[in-house]
Parts: C-alpha cells; structure tokens; sequence
C-alpha cells in the first residue's frame, strides 16, 4: 500500500473511531411500539403485568400461545376467565362464537382493546366513539375508578392523543366501572366519559376496557398508576383459572431473524459494522491483483502460405513451368466450383454466361481467360513469360470478382 492509500486508511479509521465513540455517549432510543407481548420489557410491553398476574394468581394463571378458538375446542372443560390484552383485539365470526358461548356457560371474557368487533358490540348493544382534547386544554387524560372501595383518585396518563369511550350501553344489564377525560382548568365541573364497563351475558359475564395501556409497563410502572391496573384486576375472580392470551399481539413474542439479535445488541451491533467497514477498506486497498503477470502465448502460426510458396519455388527453379500451370489451371477451377458453385466439367457458352453474371465479368472477359487456358493446356512448352501472364490474369478475375 503506497504512502496515499495509508493516508486514507488513517482518516477512515479515525472517522470510524468518533463515529463509534457518538454512538456509545448517545442515549438509547426508547421503543414505544404498542407490541403488548408478555416477554417484552419495553413501555408498551406486557413484562410487569404477566409477572404480577403470575404471583397473584399462581398455579391458576396459564399463558395461551394458541388462537382462542383451538384452545376452546382443545379443552372442553376450560373454565376461568380468559384475558385478552392488545391495541386491537379482532376475533373471526366462528372465534368470536366460540368465546360467547364459552362465555354464557359461567365465565368471564376480558378484553382491553382501542377497537371491537362490530358483531361483539351489536350482542352487547354498546357503540364506541373518541375523545379528543380542546385545543386550549394539556393533553392530559384523567383515568378514574368507580368502585368506592377501591382508589378512585384520578391517575393521569399524558401519552394519547385521544381516548375511546362507550358512547351509548344497555343500562339495564351493564355496570360501569371507570370513566375518562381530559383535564379541563377552566371548569370545575370535568364531565367523564365511560371507559369500562361490565355486563352480565348468560351465566357468565364480559368486562371490555378502551385503555389497553393500562396493563402496560410504562403505565403500571409510573407514580402510583399500579393501584388503577390493580383495581381492574380485582373484577377477576382469583379462585378460578385465568387464561392469558399471548396470540392476539401487535408485536412478535420471538424473533426467528438472526439480524434482530445482531441489531438489537448494541456490541454485536457494532462489531457487524466494524467487519461491513474493514471489508469495504479490503476490497478499496486489497481487492488488486497481485500475482505475476500471465505470460502471453502466442497462437500457432498458418505455416500454409509459406508451405506452398516453397513448393512453388522448387518448381520454378527447376524450371516445370508446365506443371506449375496445370497445377494453378486445376485451383483456379477449384476457386470457381466452391465460390461461384458452377461445375467446370463442361466449359461452354452457358458455363462462360453463368460466371460471367456470378463474377461481374463480360462473356468475352471469361471466354477469352478460358481460352487462354486451353491454349496452355497443350501446349508442349511454357514460357516465363507465359506463366506470369498467366497468374495474372486469374488474379485480376479474382480482384474483380470479389468487388476490389
């Protein structure tokens, strides 16, 4: 590597170098996606309440991986409460079926979602509508329990733009049991807004909340927010199973991409970009061909030319002009078969008109080098002079023939 290329390989290694050192003093970017899954540690992760949920409810609390509708048909005597967690909970027309029915029969279906299935809210005979903020008000939303026996303080939650409400319910079988809205400094009357309720179907009972962050890890985890996903929790019956659904989930529970466990690490992820980097400098530096260079065979030479004028000079030196003409009559007749394939067995009027219109020459042109020929062919001696008369004129019908 010349003096140059290390030059370059200096600065790119000091770029690398401070680039690295700005990556490794800047904070983590924190990841806000919503994936609601129970092994993700990240604000909108579920980690914190399946944790909880285990101790609390032990041996009784089950994590279901499956879609709601195998694990109803799978276990017929499946019974408890099964709670469903995410930023949109859809059910299909069967599963949904299949849950209702699981439902009548003495259970209870949990489901904390921003949206629900348009049937599942024509059963229950509720709408859901959003509430957004005024523009003079903070964003700020005013969670609140209930049920006097529980904490029914005001738990603030500043992280949505808007917030879902149960805009019309059947009052005579539905119990409502938190309510929200925005905060509001210019009244000291805040109208509420219902965001959970719970209602009586068959045997069993539904609880539908419209703030899934609520059983969040940010949510649970900040000030004391805990004490409002407490008191939802206290709606479940602790002495029966509890069926946490982990199929119904924005995120990905496991990660099959090797390049997530790369990325994601921040020292793998660094050490692939050092490697990218040192093979891009490899291939800019290295990537030149070093080995000797290859020599160059020269192809075989065409020895005939130079084969046939030696043959042809012992023949002139030896004075055989004779045979030297037959020999050049016989390849110029070769010449006119494989060029202008015409057959030279009968050299007639015919013959001479049709090479003469093959070869751009006059009847009388090729009558008269016929002829000449003939007169060759019996005589008894030839001439020098005879035979470069000779060569000549073929090599002039030749020239003519082939437009030069």
């Amino acid at each position: 590597m010349g003096k140059k290329g290390s030059i370059y390989l200096i600065i790119a290694l000091v770029t690398l170098a401070v680039l690295m050192l700005f990556q490794y003093s800047k904070p983590k970017e924190i990841n806000w996606f919503p994936s609601y899954v129970s092994q993700h540690k990240i604000p909108y992760g579920t980690y914190v309440l399946n944790e909880i949920m285990a101790k609390l409810y032990q041996d009784k609390f089950t994590q279901i991986p499956r879609p709601p509708y195998e694990m109803l048909q799978a276990a017929d005597t499946l019974q408890g409460t099964y709670f469903f967690v995410n930023e949109a909970v859809s059910f299909g027309e069967a599963e949904l079926n299949g849950l209702l029915d699981w439902t009548s029969k003495g259970n209870t279906l949990f489901i904390a979602s921003n949206s629900f299935d348009a049937p599942l809210m024509d059963t229950l005979n509720i709408k859901l509508s959003r509430l957004y903020p005024e523009l003079d008000n903070d964003r700020i939303q005013r969670h609140k329990l209930l049920n006097p026996n529980l904490n029914n303080g005001a738990f603030n939650f500043e992280k949505d733009h808007s917030a879902g409400y149960f805009s019309a319910i059947d009052t005579l079988h539905t119990s409502v049991l938190a309510e929200v809205a925005y905060s509001q400094e210019n009244t000291s009357e805040k109208p509420m807004y219902y965001n959970v309720i719970k209602q009586e179907f068959g045997q069993g009972e539904i609880i539908l909340s419209t703030f899934p962050k609520a059983f969040t890890n940010y949510f649970i985890l900040k000030d004391d927010h805990k004490d409002y996903t407490a008191g939802l929790l206290s709606y479940i019956d602790g002495n029966r199973p509890v069926y946490m659904d982990n199929y119904h989930k924005s995120g990905k529970s496991f990660y099959s991409s090797p390049m997530y466990i790369f990325l994601n690490n921040p020292a793998l992820k660094w050490a692939y970009y050092i490697v990218l980097v040192g093979a891009l400098l490899y291939i800019i530096f290295e990537g030149k061909r070093k080995q000797r260079a290859i020599p160059v065979i020269e192809p075989l030479k065409n020895q005939t030319l130079a084969f046939t004028r030696t043959i042809a000079d012992m023949y002139y030196e030896k004075g055989e002009q004779q045979a030297i003409t037959l020999h050049k009559i016989e390849y110029f007749l070769e010449y006119i078969r494989s060029r202008f394939y015409l057959n030279t067995i009968e050299q007639n009027d015919v013959f001479f008109h049709n090479l003469a219109a093959r070869s751009n020459h006059t009847f009388d042109e090729v009558k008269e080098l016929f002829t000449f020929m003939d007169g060759l062919k019996i005589r008894s001696v030839i001439t020098n002079a005879d035979l470069m008369k000779l060569n000549k004129s073929i090599e002039q019908f030749k020239s003519k023939a082939d437009g030069k």
